[in-house]
């Protein structure tokens, strides 16, 4: 039979964290409260350590270098005045504890980049989506994700399109004056 603290610890577990792994360059929404409204403040850095697992108990210690200082911050996972965590980035490390990332600077602190989807966790869904259709679904797991060359050079193509319709379109429009 569970015990108070137990059934109250499983209340407060968030449902929808990403998996966060060190290395992993994360932006985390802060709520913040002054002069009678409230704020969410964005603290955007890498993960250097995940400690005491996914529990009630479980931190992040997430650290960036703000000209030329070095700040870090722990953030409970399971807090309440985390609105949400972003996984921005996400990089090939071969240690659980990064504190070595403390002393070194500019290209021995370089991680080698690791693709993944984006994945963002907030705290409650505030309005009601509408659910895909299965056709759509079926699309997004066909298409590859493209590079952000690809991207380019796609949004690109499809400005000189439209230019070339709206040409097209002006010639028609003087040949039936």
């Amino acid at each position: 039979m569970p015990t108070k603290t137990e059934i109250f610890n499983q209340k407060q577990l968030k449902k929808n964290i990403p998996d966060i792994k060190p290395g992993d360059t994360v932006r985390t929404y802060q709520k913040k409260e002054g002069k009678g409204k409230e704020k969410s403040q964005i603290f955007e850095g890498l993960v250097i350590a995940i400690k005491h697992g996914k529990g009630i108990s479980g931190t992040i210690t997430v650290r960036k270098v703000i000209s030329g200082i070095g700040v870090e911050r722990i953030f409970p996972l399971h807090s309440p005045l985390i609105e949400k965590m972003e996984i921005i980035r996400r990089s090939k490390v071969r240690r659980a504890k990064l504190y070595y990332l403390r002393k070194v600077r500019g290209k021995k602190a370089r991680l080698k980049r690791k693709e993944f989807v984006e994945a963002i966790a907030e705290e409650e869904p505030k309005t009601i989506e509408e659910k895909p259709t299965e056709e759509k679904e079926e699309l997004k797991e066909t298409q590859p994700r493209m590079s952000e060359k690809e991207e380019k050079t796609r949004t690109e193509e499809k400005k000189a399109e439209s230019k070339q319709e709206e040409k097209s379109s002006q010639e028609d429009k003087k040949e039936e004056k």
